[in-house]
């Protein structure tokens, strides 16, 4: 049998070929025992995004969980991971489940882990159950049946979106909104975001907004290269003034200005903490990964915040939110968390912030953004991806651990941080950071300068030299 391994976000393989239903039962069976070690009478919420056989999958979860003798919420429809997290706190149950790969390739699924708190299970946790799924399936599913539990009350269906859409229009000026000279857009790259957004605001632009487990072929990660079609509609349209989308899952948000430019990360992370603290008088630390902009740093001075940096992926952050007065916590990849919320990465939920503030403002998000840059300063953020032999990725980390890379090209390094990754800071506030992946024969290069022709010709300086 497999060995199962949850990685930085739950465990993810491809259908039919790991992600069998034998398998999903092994790290049920699994949880299961968990749930019942750590919770006296324990309940548990589980659903599953838009992906190909996520109902069959989810069920196998709940009939595996109702056979236990565990009480099991299951969501009605496809959900977003938030609408999981948010229904296990509103509900009390002990532990969510929800059937996804996130922003993976169509050919993947997953399983993610959420605690009571409405977040991401932590770390500690999440491999204590890793630690204990059985070799083999042990159950047998063909003589369960999902009709028997619902009969007998150990699995209840209930509506995750409508309890989502509660929560939206208790939180937001949902009138303003609706009500704007402005226009909106939405894609939904065919994730589990399509269902709600259109219930909240039916009358904006809608696109991928379909059932379509395969994502016409494509991975449903927010970023630019994939959302290409989006951009093209909102700067041909020349009158849509804010272009949001989210990943498979809804939880990462990407973002467009009126010109169908893409707004990156580190500058919704400053849009919100502006608005959050500038106009709603909000108040807390913020928590970033560390491949997040210093300049959030600068911002946090400007305001008086506490500011932390953590590892990357949400579990750290999260596990700070959930025992500390937190304002914000984000990731350069599109996961980020505000007070008044969940701990948990929400896209539509920090979509609707930034519109909101457009709204209440009067201001394009170029002028929210222009704002921002008197506090921080004007720059531009890149990445890029070296696909390399493994060989060649090792030698390249073991540089880096080595102190090996005094200078890129022209660009002197003044200083090195290494939380998780290296973090080499030049003139100018400009940097870059080297962070190899876990899983894939892939070096992630990012680097920040005062321009876009900047900022690539450091990613090239750097690939120059680290490829000698």
């Amino acid at each position: 049998m497999t060995k199962i391994k949850f990685g930085t976000d739950g465990w993810r393989a491809i259908i039919a070929k790991d992600f069998t239903v034998d398998n999903v039962a092994r790290v049920t069976i699994a949880t299961t025992e968990w749930v019942k070690k750590n919770f006296e009478k324990p309940t548990i919420m589980v659903g599953h995004d838009c992906r190909f056989a996520g109902e069959l999958f989810a069920e196998t979860t709940a009939k595996v969980f109702a056979n236990a003798g565990i009480k099991v919420f299951l969501a009605k429809d496809f959900v977003s991971t938030p609408m999981i997290s948010l229904g296990t706190k509103t509900l009390g149950a002990s532990l969510g489940v929800i059937i996804t790969a996130s922003h993976n390739p169509p050919s993947y699924n997953g399983y993610k882990l959420k605690g009571n708190f409405g977040g991401p299970l932590l770390p500690e946790n999440i491999q204590e159950i890793e630690d204990i799924i059985p070799e083999k399936n042990t159950i047998d599913l063909e003589n369960l049946f999902i009709e028997d539990f619902v009969k007998s009350g150990m699995i209840e269906y209930v509506d995750l979106e409508t309890m989502y859409v509660n929560h939206v229009e208790k939180n937001f000026d949902m009138d303003a909104i609706r009500n704007t000279k402005m226009n909106f857009a939405y894609d939904a790259m065919y994730g589990a975001g399509q269902n709600v957004m259109r219930r909240l605001l039916p009358e904006i632009t809608f696109l991928h907004c379909d059932y379509n487990p395969s994502f016409e072929g494509q991975a449903p990660e927010p970023i630019h290269k994939n959302l290409i079609p989006f951009s093209t509609l909102i700067s041909e349209s020349g009158d849509i003034d804010c272009g949001l989308a989210t990943d498979g899952d809804a939880d990462r948000i990407g973002l467009y200005d009126s010109k169908g430019n893409f707004v990156d990360s580190h500058h919704i992370i400053l849009l919100l903490i502006n608005y959050l603290v500038k106009e709603k008088k909000s108040t807390g630390k913020v928590v970033n990964a560390f491949s997040v902009t210093p300049r959030v740093k600068k911002l946090c001075e400007h305001y008086g915040l506490e500011y932390q940096v953590v590892k990357i992926g949400f579990k750290h952050i999260a596990s700070i939110m959930i025992s500390e007065d937190v304002l914000l916590g984000g990731e350069e990849s599109g996961g980020i968390a505000i007070k008044g919320h969940i701990p948990e990465r929400d896209g539509i939920w920090m979509g609707l912030t930034i519109w909101e503030y457009m709204v209440k403002s009067g201001k394009t998000l170029d002028e929210l953004i222009q704002e921002i840059y008197k506090i921080v300063g004007e720059f531009k953020f890149e990445r890029s991806d070296m696909h390399l032999k493994e060989e060649v990725k090792v030698a390249i980390v073991e540089n880096c651990k080595n102190n090996t890379y005094k200078s890129f090209g022209p660009y002197i390094v003044r200083r090195v941080e290494t939380i998780d990754g290296w973090k080499y800071f030049f003139d100018n506030d400009e940097w870059m950071m080297i962070r190899a992946s876990g899983t894939e024969p892939v070096l992630r290069n990012y680097a920040e300068a005062a321009t876009t022709e900047k900022a690539f010709s450091i990613l090239k300086a750097v690939e120059k030299t680290l490829l000698g």
